[in-house]
Protein backbone atom coordinates (compact mmCIF):
# COMPACT_ATOMS: atom_id res chain seq x y z
CA UNK A 1 0.00 0.00 0.00
CA UNK A 2 2.67 2.42 0.93
CA UNK A 3 4.44 1.50 -2.28
CA UNK A 4 1.66 1.80 -4.65
CA UNK A 5 0.72 5.53 -2.73
CA UNK A 6 4.68 6.54 -3.15
CA UNK A 7 3.88 5.64 -6.93
CA UNK A 8 0.88 7.19 -7.25
CA UNK A 9 2.48 10.82 -5.70
CA UNK A 10 5.80 10.16 -8.01
CA UNK A 11 3.54 9.95 -11.05
CA UNK A 12 1.39 12.97 -10.38
CA UNK A 13 4.86 14.92 -9.22
CA UNK A 14 5.37 14.13 -12.60
CA UNK A 15 2.15 15.03 -14.73
CA UNK A 16 2.60 18.45 -12.63
CA UNK A 17 6.23 18.92 -13.81
CA UNK A 18 5.01 18.36 -17.27
CA UNK A 19 1.44 20.49 -17.05
CA UNK A 20 4.13 23.09 -15.23
CA UNK A 21 6.68 22.80 -18.45
CA UNK A 22 4.36 23.32 -21.20
CA UNK A 23 2.34 25.73 -19.17
CA UNK A 24 5.26 28.06 -18.96
CA UNK A 25 6.91 27.12 -22.20
CA UNK A 26 3.79 28.15 -23.95
CA UNK A 27 4.03 31.64 -22.24
CA UNK A 28 7.12 32.18 -23.18
CA UNK A 29 6.55 31.60 -26.96
CA UNK A 30 3.03 33.88 -26.39
CA UNK A 31 4.81 36.62 -25.03
CA UNK A 32 8.10 35.83 -27.33
CA UNK A 33 4.79 36.53 -30.45
CA UNK A 34 3.73 39.43 -28.34
CA UNK A 35 7.39 40.97 -28.47
CA UNK A 36 7.97 40.45 -32.30
CA UNK A 37 4.09 41.50 -32.98
CA UNK A 38 4.79 44.85 -31.13
CA UNK A 39 8.38 45.29 -32.34
CA UNK A 40 6.86 44.79 -36.19
CA UNK A 41 4.04 48.01 -35.71
CA UNK A 42 6.97 50.42 -34.15
CA UNK A 43 9.31 49.86 -36.58
CA UNK A 44 6.21 50.03 -39.22
CA UNK A 45 5.64 53.18 -37.07
CA UNK A 46 8.85 55.18 -37.43
CA UNK A 47 9.13 54.05 -41.04
CA UNK A 48 5.69 56.00 -41.71
CA UNK A 49 6.80 59.04 -39.60
CA UNK A 50 10.27 58.98 -41.35
CA UNK A 51 8.16 58.83 -45.05
CA UNK A 52 5.85 61.44 -43.78
CA UNK A 53 8.56 63.67 -42.79
CA UNK A 54 10.73 63.54 -45.66
CA UNK A 55 7.76 64.29 -47.89
CA UNK A 56 6.55 67.39 -45.11
CA UNK A 57 10.30 68.11 -45.63
CA UNK A 58 10.35 68.58 -49.39
CA UNK A 59 10.08 72.06 -50.22
CA UNK A 60 12.24 72.87 -47.45
CA UNK A 61 16.18 74.71 -48.45
CA UNK A 62 17.49 72.06 -45.93
CA UNK A 63 16.62 68.99 -48.07
CA UNK A 64 16.84 71.21 -51.82
CA UNK A 65 20.33 70.47 -53.40
CA UNK A 66 19.48 72.74 -56.37
CA UNK A 67 18.61 75.90 -53.96
CA UNK A 68 21.78 75.42 -51.90
CA UNK A 69 24.05 75.27 -54.93
CA UNK A 70 22.69 78.43 -55.35
CA UNK A 71 24.25 79.99 -52.97
CA UNK A 72 27.31 78.34 -53.50
CA UNK A 73 28.96 81.03 -56.25
CA UNK A 74 32.53 80.06 -56.07
CA UNK A 75 32.89 78.97 -59.24
CA UNK A 76 32.37 82.24 -60.82
CA UNK A 77 34.44 83.90 -58.13
CA UNK A 78 31.94 84.73 -56.03
CA UNK A 79 31.45 83.63 -52.31
CA UNK A 80 29.81 80.89 -50.50
CA UNK A 81 27.16 81.17 -48.42
CA UNK A 82 25.62 78.44 -45.78
CA UNK A 83 22.79 77.39 -46.19
CA UNK A 84 22.64 76.21 -42.50
CA UNK A 85 23.80 79.52 -41.51
CA UNK A 86 21.42 81.67 -43.85
CA UNK A 87 18.41 80.02 -42.30
CA UNK A 88 18.19 81.24 -38.85
CA UNK A 89 19.58 84.69 -39.76
CA UNK A 90 16.89 84.89 -42.37
CA UNK A 91 14.11 84.20 -40.29
CA UNK A 92 15.66 86.35 -37.10
CA UNK A 93 15.27 89.21 -39.37
CA UNK A 94 11.91 88.62 -40.74
CA UNK A 95 10.69 88.44 -37.24
CA UNK A 96 12.35 91.21 -35.98
CA UNK A 97 10.30 93.42 -37.90
CA UNK A 98 7.16 92.23 -35.44
CA UNK A 99 8.49 94.76 -33.28
CA UNK A 100 7.54 97.39 -35.80
CA UNK A 101 4.34 99.31 -33.64
CA UNK A 102 1.86 99.00 -36.80
CA UNK A 103 2.86 95.07 -36.88
CA UNK A 104 4.97 93.53 -39.18
CA UNK A 105 5.06 95.04 -42.45
CA UNK A 106 5.58 91.40 -44.42
CA UNK A 107 2.47 90.05 -43.27
CA UNK A 108 0.91 92.27 -46.66
CA UNK A 109 -1.85 93.35 -43.85
CA UNK A 110 -2.55 97.36 -42.33
CA UNK A 111 -3.35 96.70 -38.92
CA UNK A 112 -7.02 96.09 -37.65
CA UNK A 113 -8.59 96.55 -34.75
CA UNK A 114 -6.03 97.43 -31.34
CA UNK A 115 -3.86 94.21 -32.29
CA UNK A 116 -1.53 94.35 -34.99
CA UNK A 117 -0.06 91.26 -37.05
CA UNK A 118 3.28 90.04 -36.63
CA UNK A 119 4.69 85.99 -38.18
CA UNK A 120 4.69 83.57 -35.98
CA UNK A 121 6.12 80.52 -37.96
CA UNK A 122 8.24 80.83 -40.43
CA UNK A 123 9.50 78.20 -43.25
CA UNK A 124 12.22 79.00 -45.83
CA UNK A 125 11.28 76.60 -48.90
CA UNK A 126 14.04 77.54 -51.01
CA UNK A 127 16.89 80.25 -52.16
CA UNK A 128 13.70 82.17 -53.04
CA UNK A 129 10.63 81.66 -51.03
CA UNK A 130 9.30 82.01 -47.34
CA UNK A 131 6.04 81.02 -46.34
CA UNK A 132 4.76 82.19 -43.22
CA UNK A 133 2.15 81.88 -40.64
CA UNK A 134 0.66 84.94 -39.00
CA UNK A 135 -1.61 86.47 -36.69
CA UNK A 136 -3.08 89.53 -34.36
CA UNK A 137 -4.50 87.09 -31.76
CA UNK A 138 -8.20 87.00 -33.29
CA UNK A 139 -7.50 86.67 -37.47
CA UNK A 140 -4.83 84.56 -38.57
CA UNK A 141 -3.19 84.21 -42.07
CA UNK A 142 -0.35 82.93 -44.34
CA UNK A 143 1.74 84.82 -46.68
CA UNK A 144 4.34 83.97 -49.19
CA UNK A 145 7.66 86.01 -49.70
CA UNK A 146 10.67 86.40 -51.63
CA UNK A 147 13.52 87.04 -49.97
CA UNK A 148 17.30 87.92 -51.56
CA UNK A 149 20.10 88.10 -50.42
CA UNK A 150 22.85 90.86 -51.91
CA UNK A 151 26.78 90.19 -52.33
CA UNK A 152 26.89 92.59 -48.88
CA UNK A 153 25.05 89.88 -47.02
CA UNK A 154 21.56 92.40 -46.56
CA UNK A 155 18.70 90.36 -46.62
CA UNK A 156 15.33 91.78 -48.51
CA UNK A 157 11.84 91.03 -48.14
CA UNK A 158 9.36 91.20 -50.75
CA UNK A 159 5.21 90.02 -50.35
CA UNK A 160 4.05 88.01 -53.38
CA UNK A 161 0.96 86.63 -51.99
CA UNK A 162 -0.81 86.73 -48.77
CA UNK A 163 -3.86 85.35 -47.53
CA UNK A 164 -6.15 86.26 -44.24
CA UNK A 165 -8.50 83.58 -43.06
CA UNK A 166 -12.03 84.64 -42.00
CA UNK A 167 -13.18 83.98 -38.41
Amino acid sequence: MKKSLMLYLFILAILMNVFTYSFYSGEVKFAQNRYDKTTKKLRDSISLVKTQLAEADYFSLEHNENAQNYFDNSASGGKVILYEKLIPVVTEKLLDFNANPKGNPYTGQDQIGPNKFIINKVKILNHRWIIADYSNGELWGEVLLKYFVDNDDNITFEVNQTWLYQK
